[in-house]
């Protein structure tokens, strides 16, 4: 057999494999996944965040707000890992 037969015949058989790989994969049925029955968990309701967002429907009058005041303070005091008692002290308190 010369090259150009060999080449001829090793591109036919990969040509008859990928057809023959196409068509199992075409008639393949795919399941449809399980549906989950498990309830979704839902998590507790926070009342800072409930604070937070009425604060932030107010808009520029929150500034003024005592509780959006607090609110943002506690969210602060939440982010960096602070408790209320580790807040830094007052300059009054040395004198």
């Amino acid at each position: 057999m010369d090259g150009k037969m060999l080449a001829r015949l090793g591109a036919v058989i990969f040509v008859a494999i990928a057809i023959t790989a196409t068509v199992i994969e075409m008639t393949r049925k795919d399941d449809p996944a399980p549906a989950s029955t498990a309830p979704a968990l839902q998590p507790p309701t926070d009342p800072l965040r409930a604070t937070l967002r009425r604060c932030q429907q107010l808009g520029e009058t929150a500034t003024s707000d005592p509780a959006c005041l607090a609110a943002w303070a506690e969210s602060r005091d939440r982010f960096l890992g602070r408790t209320p008692a580790q807040t830094a002290p007052r300059q009054n308190e040395e004198q």
